[in-house]
């Protein structure tokens, strides 16, 4: 693989306290992260905001503004991880679909394949910068936009299931699963527009979990461990 984007729930970056950051977490995650840029491939990251604020849940104000605070969220969720991979040598760059003053540049595709060449890690924050959007409708998006080989989606979930595992003890876990079939029995893998996105552009996503020692260089260097949804 040449490029690749990568997408973290802001949940899992929380670790155990759930809310806010924990930083052994966000460091595992970078050291892995080094490991790929080091053998040349270029990496592109999206972090949900769900350890702050998840916007569609919060039924006592407008829909759009909850949305906004949400996109927040993935812009301070970037910045912080952005400080730890350079913590660990890397060079990082923050992309926003919006002006967030000196905190981020604006997004266009030539600047990200330019941040890309230079061997740096981009960081896209801010969603699509329109409310009614999910983080999983901006990994795709922007997956599509700079040609990526492939979505990683590093979960608190090991892979995709027929049902939740959470409350089906027998559900069973898919080796790999096409996006139609992912559509047609709404399985969530990410949400529908994400979904219907990624089969339009023949986007594939490969699903694990980001608890699992070294997943993420593991995925990426032939040994993965979850769900390969296809895309024909």
């Amino acid at each position: 693989m040449k490029r690749i984007l990568l997408k973290l729930s802001g949940e899992a970056l929380a670790g155990e306290k759930k809310t806010g950051f924990d930083e052994d977490t966000v460091r595992m995650v970078a050291l892995q992260v080094a490991k790929l840029t080091e053998s040349g491939i270029q990496v592109g990251v999206v972090i949900g905001g769900g350890n702050f604020w998840r916007g569609r849940t919060s039924e006592n104000i407008d829909r759009t503004k909850a949305d906004q605070i949400g996109m927040l969220a993935t812009v301070m969720n970037c910045i912080y991880v952005s400080e730890i991979f350079r913590s660990e040598g890397m060079k990082t760059a923050i992309l926003t679909p919006f002006e967030c003053g000196s905190f981020t540049k604006l997004f266009s595709k030539d600047r990200a394949n330019k941040y890309f060449e230079k061997g740096m890690v981009v960081f896209f924050a801010g969603g699509t910068g329109h409310p009614y959007f999910s983080t999983d409708t901006g990994v795709v998006l922007r997956a599509v936009e700079v040609d990526a080989d492939v979505i990683l989606l590093a979960k608190a979930v090991d892979g995709v299931y027929d049902s939740d595992p959470k409350l089906n003890p027998n559900a069973v876990r898919f080796d790999e699963i096409t996006i139609d079939e992912v559509i047609a029995r709404n399985l969530q893998v990410v949400d529908m527009t994400a979904s219907i996105l990624a089969r339009d552009n023949k986007m594939p996503m490969w699903v694990f979990s980001l608890n699992e020692p070294n997943s993420i260089v593991d995925s990426v260097m032939g040994q993965f461990h979850g769900t390969k949804v296809t895309v024909g």
